[in-house]
């Protein structure tokens, strides 16, 4: 026994001679992990504090790379570690055979790591950073994968982020690479919020409604029901929140069963076949892990490591769009007439005007990105004067320091647009692939396939709206509905030449693609594939350059998941956007959008979706008192460390007080909000208060700017059972009263000061 441990112990100190080591750890400036030797994570501490507290529970390790075969539905974990010191690298080896080789690179503030290498590979196709489990059981960041708790007593948040296109938030089970849409119970504080005996941690809901109406979905006020928007971050049993991300070989063509709400009847998944991306692959696959104070994680630890590592970074008024200082309503327009729509704005110190009574923008190729013609000749801002094209509407705004938008359908290819009909493109997205197995004349209704699974599905997880059941083969787009139970399996309710197309001859054998759609509501469109979607992509950067356009409202975002490559979909979409503006010379492009994704997150300002009573109802000082939606959208936002939304919401109009904007204004800064303030120009002469109005919110929002809140102000300002007045003593100083609900008997609270920097 004894000859064992001392021929053990040398072979211990011969390792760490040669910098070769079983287990290790690694620092930064709040955070140290240890890696053992079977290369899971058996501890995660908080090192600012003394005692340093512990995170990593000590019956939950966690594995710091994870192999996965979707095929076999298989996980495969590290069973060995070795980390060489020189290098910097650690290789980690599993049951299977395989030995992945990691970097692993402490900077300051957050450990980098990359897969260098996977051999041999074994049948897997997908690898996963983690799950790394925490004993933190406040706040789940869902979307960008964070764990916080932001007790006063603990103070701390552990989190990554991806450092390449192709690592995602969630898990590599995830269908599609986007997470369902859904309920799950959890309470972030179990002494105010304790679940009632029939609800446990970790359980999973539907959402409420039809599955068609949007605002329906958001059905559960109780503080415990948590809506996910992602699963980069979940809870377990206990509470205890872990963070995943993956990565996946996207080079070959892969099957998936797919919809976003998948517990829905009219939001049934749909069988589609992934367009294969060449040299789109795991290898390469990089996260930042980090851990620091809850309190300055945002823009101590988060902005160092998007800033370190090249990762988007719009901004506004100079400032990074996740900076709490930085966060500004915009106007939204109703009415159609526009005459005082810019004066208002700057008076009122936001920076954006979404023309939104405007309708939709749909993507069209055909026009070149010459929205009102190539001479501008079309004229669809109405002023009193003379009407404007949106080039000279957007002169006219920037004289003043504004900038315009539009609100578009993202990906969605209408009929009559350049890529959709009447001559489609040979670009499309497609759920099934088929062969023809009768030759066709223009006239035919018969149509013959080789094979009929999943035909019978109606096209589009969103919906499946009949009218968009489509195939298309050649140059011809062919309606239907079902299939023939019985061979020779052929098409029911054939519609030729739909869309405007023209019905043509077609070979045997030739190729019958069943496409995938969008759904209908005035959203109607073919999605492209990716190639056609970049092009899309830089489409928008066109139109922003050539039409003044520097904000867009991307309803339908949840489109550019059903291509099945999910957020990283979206990441690549808005990354060619922003190549785009840039090569044209413009800043990043301002937007906000239908949903909030892993995918979307470092390039979106703004998540102004719904509004009126569903946000926030300015009159019962609730987060939402016709739905729960207020409620969710706040929680989900506030926990990913985005700015919380209210909507298009808070018109002024004839009865508009002071007092309301007050309120609005202190929750918006409390809390961390922006909204789309509604100006009707006739709803705003109608105000007798209006300069006054303007006056308070322009107050508000030159504080705002000026990061002139303290972190304790905006804990009282965020409550809404309070009234406040805020007044400007110079360009730098403000008074903030409390004051009774009608604005009446103010009483100084505190005295406000512009934070340095800023």
């Amino acid at each position: 026994m004894m000859f064992i441990k001392k021929v053990t112990a040398l072979f211990a100190a011969l390792a760490m001679t040669s910098g070769v080591y079983a287990q290790c750890d690694f620092n930064t400036a709040y955070f140290k992990i240890h890696v053992n030797a079977k290369g899971w994570i058996t501890s995660m501490k908080n090192t600012t504090v003394t005692p340093q507290r512990e995170f990593s529970p000590s019956d939950k390790p966690s594995p710091l790379l994870c192999l996965y075969n979707s095929q076999t539905k298989v996980f495969h974990q590290p069973i060995k570690a070795v980390y060489n010191k020189s290098n910097k690298t650690l290789l980690l080896s599993y049951p299977n055979g395989s030995v992945a080789k990691i970097a692993i690179a402490p900077q300051k503030k957050y450990l980098r790591l990359t897969l260098q290498s996977l051999s041999p590979r074994n049948g897997v196709d997908a690898i996963q950073w983690g799950a790394y489990h925490t004993n933190i059981t406040n706040l789940l960041g869902e979307i960008i994968g964070v764990s916080r708790d932001t007790s006063a007593a603990v103070n701390y948040a552990i989190g990554m982020l991806a450092l390449n296109d192709n690592t995602l938030g969630g898990t590599a089970e995830t269908i599609a690479d986007a997470a369902p849409f859904q309920y799950i119970i959890h309470s972030p504080d179990t002494k105010l919020y304790p679940l009632p005996a029939n609800l446990h941690e970790g359980q999973v809901f539907s959402l409420g409604g039809d599955g068609i109406s949007d605002v329906a979905f958001y059905a559960h006020k109780e503080p415990y029901y948590r809506i996910m928007y992602g699963d980069a971050a979940s809870v377990d049993d206990k509470g205890r929140i872990s963070i995943t991300y993956q990565s996946r070989d996207r080079t070959t063509e892969r099957e998936v069963n797919y919809s976003l709400i998948p517990h829905m009847a009219a939001n049934t998944p749909n069988h589609l076949q992934v367009q294969p991306l060449a040299g789109v692959d795991y290898i390469g696959s990089s996260i930042a892990l980090w851990g620091s104070p809850d309190s300055t994680a945002l823009l101590d630890v988060v902005q160092n490591i998007v800033l370190s590592e090249g990762l988007p970074y719009p901004t506004i008024n100079g400032r990074w769009v996740k900076d709490p200082a930085a966060f500004v309503p915009d106007a939204i327009t109703s009415g159609g007439l526009y005459d005082s729509i810019i004066p208002y704005t700057a008076r009122l110190g936001f920076k954006t005007i979404s023309l939104y009574d405007q309708g939709f923008l749909r993507p069209d190729r055909g026009n070149n990105g010459y929205i009102d013609g190539k001479n501008f000749e079309k004229k669809p801002i109405h002023l009193t004067a003379g009407n404007k094209s949106h080039k000279e509407f957007a002169e006219m705004a920037a004289k003043s320091g504004l900038t315009i938008g539009r609100t578009t359908i993202t990906n969605s290819l209408a009929p009559g647009t350049q890529d959709a009909s009447p001559v489609p493109s040979d670009s499309l997205c497609y759920q099934q692939r088929r062969l023809l197995m009768t030759a066709l004349s223009p006239t035919d209704t018969i149509i013959v396939v080789d094979d009929p699974r999943y035909l019978e599905e109606i096209a589009s997880w969103e919906g499946h709206c009949a009218n968009l059941n489509m195939i298309k083969i050649g140059k011809e787009l062919i309606h239907y509905l079902g299939v023939s139970e019985s061979a020779p399996h052929r098409l029911l309710q054939v519609k030729r030449g739909y869309w405007g197309t023209q019905a043509a001859s077609h070979q045997l054998k030739d190729t019958v693609y069943k496409l995938q759609v969008t759904v209908n509501y005035g959203y109607d469109g073919v999605i492209p594939n990716m190639e056609l979607q970049d092009e899309i992509a830089k489409y928008y950067g066109d139109v922003a350059y050539l039409n003044g356009l520097d904000y867009y409202d991307f309803d339908g975002q949840e489109f550019l998941f059903n291509n099945g490559h999910g957020y990283y979909s979206a990441k690549r979409f808005f990354r060619k956007m922003f190549e785009s503006a840039a090569k044209h010379g413009i800043q990043p492009i301002r937007f906000t959008g239908a949903t909030l994704s892993e995918g979307s997150w470092h390039y979106q300002s703004i998540w102004n979706v719904g509004g009126g009573k569903n946000l926030y109802d300015a009159d019962t000082r609730e987060w939402g008192s016709a739905t729960s939606q207020g409620k969710d959208l706040r929680d989900v936002t506030y926990s990913n460390f985005f700015p919380v939304g209210m909507g298009g919401n808070f018109p002024v109009k004839a009865n508009s007080t002071v007092a309301q904007y007050e309120h609005i204004q202190a929750v918006s800064v409390g809390v961390g909000t922006t909204y789309s303030l509604y100006l009707n120009q006739k709803d705003v002469e109608s105000c007798p208060q209006k300069n006054e109005i303007f006056n308070t919110i322009r107050t508000w929002e030159d504080a705002r700017a000026a990061n002139a809140f303290p972190r304790w102000v905006k804990t009282v300002l965020s409550d809404p059972a309070y009234s406040f007045h805020l007044e400007a003593v110079d360009a730098n100083t403000w008074n903030l009263y409390k004051a009774n609900r009608d604005g009446s008997q103010h009483k100084l609270f505190t005295r406000l000061v512009r934070a340095r920097g800023y």
